[in-house]
């Protein structure tokens, strides 16, 4: 018998006297199948459905974090030279809660979708710009001075006095990892990572953003210098993301990696973004046709949490993410999807599978044979109707001629 689902476990803040108390409640439900139940074993059970081999271990977490939040500034090399790196601003705040000091940058430009082509640098930019702008409708010249505004301070990186990057195991985060790597020619002396892809407590950890300031806090000690391994690793994972064919990427894909440890998995599921040999869907695609068209009609935001909650197996994207990702099944003159209660924001829109989405999802016709969009996956360009780079089974890029 296992405990109760925890009930609010997202930002990795654990109550030990809360556990104590779920630790009593399963007591009394062991003694009612074993009567010699021990609250040890209860203690333990508690301990193993949270993430730990053992009780005293589960406390000594709770200590650090109990400890990490009244001592914010409890280790001192966090200074006005640091800079904090991301991928977004979801921690930014938290950070100046936790008593961080340092400068906060970021890197939002979501590489994990769209054109990503080894081009100059301003070539590049404006590559990146025009594809944001056009993706999620906004103002061209806004995009092109963020853009530029992110990666040339990502230039800095080499000479910078103390950097810290802060990632998590998804295809968003480590994509900006080996972005920012491979810009390096060796490791600068005090260039440090963050990275994880679990937190103790938390049951379903999609990603930094969600932490508690005092869990971030909890982070800060487990960073570890970045080394000239690593930096080679990311010169080579980025090469290969930019590369028209994706044989590299899919070696990167399949292999351990201890420079960068969670490079590997996120490069797979990146990998799953390229169409099945046998619907020519996406990953992210056919999750949500299967989603849809077990629950539908399902309101559009709701699709998304399902994914996210419990059907991607390592979520990389954000809200407006998906709904850019989902719009080309809708908006196509074949589409796969149709979308009711236009009048709402889109969230609120209902979805429900065409004939062409119910054929597609059961492999019995292939998106790219009817779809309207280009569609990219770094360096891979899918045109519709024409040859194309596609995954087996066995998680392979093949040509589909």
């Amino acid at each position: 018998m296992s405990p109760r689902p925890l009930s609010s476990t997202t930002d990795g803040r654990l109550n030990l006297e809360q556990q104590r108390k779920r630790a009593k409640e399963l007591l009394r439900r062991l003694k009612a199948q074993e009567p010699n139940a021990t609250l040890a074993q209860a203690q333990w059970q508690v301990a193993r459905h949270l993430g730990f081999s053992s009780w005293p271990k589960l406390k000594a977490h709770v200590d650090a974090l109990d400890f990490a939040a009244r001592h914010p500034d409890f280790e001192a090399c966090d200074e006005a030279r640091t800079t904090h790196w991301r991928c977004g601003n979801d921690i930014a705040h938290r950070l100046q809660v936790a008593g961080f000091k340092g400068q906060f940058r970021m890197l939002s430009d979501p590489l994990c979708m769209g054109p990503v082509r080894d081009l100059p640098g301003q070539a590049f930019r404006a590559m990146r710009s025009a594809f944001i702008s056009q993706t999620f409708g906004l103002d061209p010249s806004d995009v092109a001075r963020r853009v530029d505004d992110e990666y040339s301070h990502l230039e800095t990186l080499a000479n910078a006095e103390h950097s810290v990057l802060w990632c998590e195991a998804d295809a968003y985060d480590q994509l900006f990892l080996i972005r920012a790597l491979a810009g390096l020619e060796q490791a600068p002396p005090k260039l440090e990572l963050i990275e994880v892809d679990r937190i103790p407590g938390v049951e379903r950890f999609i990603g930094i953003g969600q932490l508690a300031p005092d869990v971030l806090a909890w982070l800060w000690p487990q960073r570890r210098l970045i080394n000239d391994e690593a930096v080679h690793l990311a010169k080579q994972a980025w090469a290969a993301y930019c590369d028209s064919t994706p044989g590299a990427l899919a070696q990167l894909a399949h292999a351990p990696h201890p420079a960068l440890p969670l490079l590997a998995p996120a490069l797979l599921r990146q990998l799953q973004e390229l169409p099945g040999i046998h619907d020519g869907l996406s990953l992210t695609e056919r999750l949500a046709l299967r989603c849809i068209a077990e629950t539908g009609p399902v309101a559009f935001g709701q699709v998304f949490a399902e994914l996210m909650a419990k059907r991607d197996p390592l979520p990389f994207l954000g809200d407006m993410m998906f709904h850019a990702l989902m719009r080309p099944l809708i908006d196509a003159r074949q589409p796969l999807l149709q979308e009711t209660r236009q009048d709402q924001d889109w969230p609120r829109r209902e979805l429900t599978l065409t004939p062409l989405g119910h054929q597609v999802l059961d492999a019995n016709a292939y998106w790219l044979d009817h779809a309207d969009q280009v569609r990219w996956v770094g360096g891979v360009c899918l045109n519709p109707r024409q040859p194309h780079w596609a995954l087996s089974d066995d998680t392979q890029p093949v040509w589909r001629g």
